[in-house]
């Protein structure tokens, strides 16, 4: 096929394509009016299943085997970094000098740490009652720990940060989504279908399988974001000249450049 065909092709598929979002757009509810189908439907159901926040019953109830793609996503990212970016037999590396932190910063980020580590896992826990959830609390649960990076230095993020310990995590919370829609095929249901009891509308224990697909996405999105941080920051270089290397004996790993050496 020559070129000249290709972009016919090209050009007749991007004017159907065109023509049919349109005749869609058509059919949309007016910019700020109060009509809002999808809106209603989906808060409906929410309700029906006694689900406070509506977002939550959206990604973890009636799509969601969408959410099971997109948590897929981080796992594979994980996976992949921790595949490339691993250690090899003949890289050495170099422990990481303390650096001096100014003590306004330090008093901060102190204080912050556990005060964020707190509100991740509340915001974990109450995904289905309020703005929030596995995602949100997950990130703010990982960012959380790094707090000690910047309170102290990297030496001290990685005594209370084993990356193997984070990576079953990860996998962990994939699985126990995977395992809880297999369970409603076991109850004779659909996959990923909201098949426990609805609970009292406005307690923790509300919104049958939404709190614990909430939670799975919280383990596993901790999990993720650590071992995605934990990779880049070990590949971290630091540059220096050749003087300051001979002045503290410091030996580069063998496949740097000459002016650069692993943190």
């Amino acid at each position: 096929m020559s070129r000249r065909v290709r972009m016919w092709v090209l050009a007749i598929g991007g004017l159907g394509l065109a023509a049919l979002l349109f005749a869609a757009s058509l059919e949309l509810p007016g910019f700020g009016g109060d009509r809002h189908p999808y809106g209603d439907r989906a808060v409906e159901a929410a309700l029906a299943r006694h689900t406070a926040n509506a977002v939550a019953a959206v990604t973890f109830d009636q799509r969601a085997f969408d959410t099971l793609g997109e948590e897929s996503i981080l796992f594979c990212a994980a996976l992949g970094t921790v595949v490339l970016l691993r250690q090899t037999r003949d890289e050495h590396r170099v422990r990481p000098e303390p650096a001096r932190v100014a003590p306004p910063v330090r008093r901060y980020a102190l204080v912050a740490l556990p005060v964020t580590l707190l509100i991740g896992l509340y915001v974990i826990a109450h995904g289905q009652l309020s703005p929030g959830g596995g995602f949100q609390g997950g990130v703010v649960v990982a960012t959380a720990l790094h707090l000690l990076y910047i309170a102290v230095d990297y030496r001290a993020l990685e005594r209370i940060r084993p990356v193997g310990l984070y990576a079953m995590a990860d996998a962990a919370g994939e699985a126990a989504y995977l395992l809880m829609g297999a369970a409603g095929l076991v109850a004779g249901t659909a996959y990923l279908a909201n098949f426990l009891p609805h609970g009292t509308f406005g307690t923790l224990a509300s919104g049958g399988t939404v709190p614990l697909l909430n939670a799975a996405i919280g383990v596993e999105v901790a999990g993720g974001v650590v071992v995605l941080l934990a990779s880049f920051l070990d590949q971290a270089v630091e540059i220096v000249d050749a003087d300051d290397r001979a002045r503290s004996g410091r030996t580069p790993r063998h496949d740097t450049p000459p002016e650069e050496e692993p943190v």
